[in-house]
This record gives C-alpha cells, structure tokens and sequence, in this order.
C-alpha cells in the first residue's frame, strides 16, 4: 500500500508533463479548449513549485553562497542567494503577465496589456530557459521549468490567435483602432512584446536596486555559484562523515539545534563534534571498559540498527528530530559517566582529538 501511495505521488509530475504536452498539440489542432485548463495550468506550477523545494531537500541540495562549507553529498543552491530576489521578483512579474493575459478575456484585453504581459512572459520563458541550462544534469529539477516554458507558449499562442480572429471578425475595441490593429495582428504582437522586454527589465533592474540588489544580479544569480553548469565558482571541498547516526545528527542538524562544538577525528577523517556524541562515545567507552563481553553485545545491535537508519537521515529537519528523541538516552549516559567515572567531564572532553578549527563557514 505504501509502495503504491509513493508511486502515485512521484508520477502526479510526470502526469501533469504529459497533460500539458497533449493540451498544447491538442489547441493547436482544434483551436479551442475547456475553461477549466486555466486551472489545471496554475494548479501544475503550484505543484510544481512543491515538488522541486520537496527534491531539493531530499537530494541534499543547500540554499547557501558558493563559498560556504557543506557535507558529504550536499550541493551548493543552483541560484546565488544573494541575488534570489532578483530572481523570483521576475517570475512574479512572469506569472502576474501569465495571469493577465490567460485569464482576462481577449476582447477586454487593450493592447498594451497584450503586449507588456507577453514581454512579461518572455522573461518568464528566459529565466526558465536559464534554470534548464543550468540544471540539465539532474533531470528531475528541469521538470517544473519545461512545464512552464509549455504552459507559457500555449498561452501566448491563444492569446495571438484569439486577437486575430477578434480583428478579422471586427470585434476590436474603437479606442485606438490604429494602434491596435497593429497590435493584434498575429504577426506584430509577439515581435512588439519582445521588444519591450527591454524596458520592462530595465524598470525591474532599477527598482531592485533600491532593495540592494545588483544591476548585473540576474547574471550573477548563475555564475556566482558552484556545482552546476552555468557555474564560474570552486566550494570548498566537503567534509565527509561516517555512517554513525550521531555524527549524521552533529553534522546534519540545524547548528542552533544540535550545539556543534569543534571539529574532531573520527576513523581517520574529520567529523563535526556536538557534546551529544561525545557522551555517547565516552559512555561506549566505559562500557567497554568494565562490561567488555555486554560492549560487544551492544555494539553488534548497535551497528544492526544505527548504520542503516544513518542513510535515511538526508535532511536537517529529521537531524534535528533524531537529536532529541535521542535526549532520554544522553540523560541516562550522564547519569552513568557521572556514576562511575571520577572525572566524567574530562572523559567527555577527549573524545574525537581535537583538530584547529578551520577558518571556513559553517552553514547554519
């Protein structure tokens, strides 16, 4: 049953894929379409949107600058943080041309709207066009940007045509019947509207600026970053940790959750090192010192359960939940430390030799 609900839930995407394709070749054979496609469309973005911060987190990507120090499989954003602003105030501007033109009846449409929400859409279409080429490894992360790119040459297309038919059919609006002949014809909006993406990306450059954002940020948004294809930048290389649970947690947390104190050696590679993997470790280790034959014993169920619950722990959310429901068991390993060893702090100290702490960032 399982196993069905998340075949379910991982082709829902590759069905609304499917569905736009087909929407689209089926308008441009029968000219029409049911009103409820709009719908469908917003709909599939919306979940869209979803599934790709959803793939994200599962395929360890971090939302952080190039520069900043990750882990194991983690790979750096494949957008500049710094210029994410850029970035997603374009496609507001994108998906409120989207709507405008979509949804807003032709004959209503004057033709300045037309034409400023297709150059909207066009730069919808650019920026989705850019995360394609940016992303073209990882073919999961370029479904949602295909399906937009789609949806918007589905809607300017009935957009021209429906203008079209309203011109030749007379149906045009008697204010300004000059300027929107030229407009509404098939052949002259779209070449309009590209033009004047130029100034409306001009006015979008201007007005982040005075939010701080860069002129040349929707360049930068690509090439400021590392691991992807558009990438100008080398991270620094990843610390890689072990298949111990409570390493996952002192080094996948989030760093306000699981305290990270200092980095540490730990089967002859470096480990970030929180007080409760050093209790743990000190607790094994008086274990094994007065109770040898019962350490052996642990140690065995231990690496039965641990190792394999290790490679589910992919995100910092579930680090964090591993963390304290591992609480109960880091009280009882104090209360035993505190029982039996005369300087337990000492004892905890000394687990995982300490190492300088490098001079890089640690992402929170």
């Amino acid at each position: 049953m399982v196993q069905i609900v998340a075949l379910i839930i991982i082709s829902i995407p590759f069905v609304l894929t499917v569905w736009n394709i087909f929407a689209l070749i089926k308008y441009l054979m029968k000219k029409k379409e049911k009103n409820s496609y709009k719908m469908i469309e917003v709909i599939a973005m919306c979940i869209g949107i979803l599934y790709l911060f959803l793939y994200a987190e599962l395929s360890n990507i971090v939302f952080v600058n190039w520069d900043v120090q990750l882990y194991n499989s983690e790979r750096h954003s494949m957008i500049l943080p710094d210029a994410f602003l850029t970035i997603v105030a374009i496609l507001l501007i994108a998906f409120t041309g989207y709507i405008l033109i979509r949804f807003i009846p032709p004959a209503k449409q004057s033709p300045i709207v037309s034409a400023i929400g297709i150059s909207a859409v066009y730069l919808g279409i650019g920026i989705c066009l850019l995360w394609c080429i940016q992303t073209m490894g990882d073919f999961f992360l370029i479904l949602l940007p295909v399906n937009c790119i789609v949806i918007f040459i589905k809607t300017i297309y009935i957009l021209v045509y429906q203008k079209n038919t309203l011109l030749q059919n007379g149906m045009t609006t008697t204010k300004y019947k000059k300027l929107s002949s030229i407009l509404n014809k098939a052949t002259n909006l779209p070449w309009i509207a590209l033009i004047l993406v130029i100034p409306l990306l001009g006015i979008m450059i201007a007005v982040l600026f005075l939010f701080g954002q860069e002129p040349n940020s929707i360049i930068k948004a690509w090439t400021e970053t590392a691991d992807w294809t558009m990438s100008q930048k080398i991270s620094p290389q990843n610390i890689q940790y072990d298949e111990h649970y409570l390493c996952t947690v002192a080094s996948g947390g989030h760093r306000a959750v699981v305290k990270p104190l200092r980095i540490g050696i730990r089967h002859g590679h470096r480990v970030v090192v929180n007080r409760q993997l050093c209790i743990a470790n000190a607790f094994e280790q008086v274990l094994e010192e007065k109770t040898p034959v019962f350490h052996k014993a642990v140690r065995a169920v231990y690496d039965r359960t641990g190792y394999p619950i290790s490679k589910y722990i992919h995100s910092k959310y579930l680090a964090d939940i591993i963390y304290f429901l591992m609480k109960p068991l880091e009280w009882i390993f104090i209360f035993v430390l505190y029982t039996v060893d005369v300087n337990p702090e000492n004892r905890i100290a000394v687990q995982y030799p300490h190492t300088p702490v490098p001079d890089w960032k640690v992402r929170l």
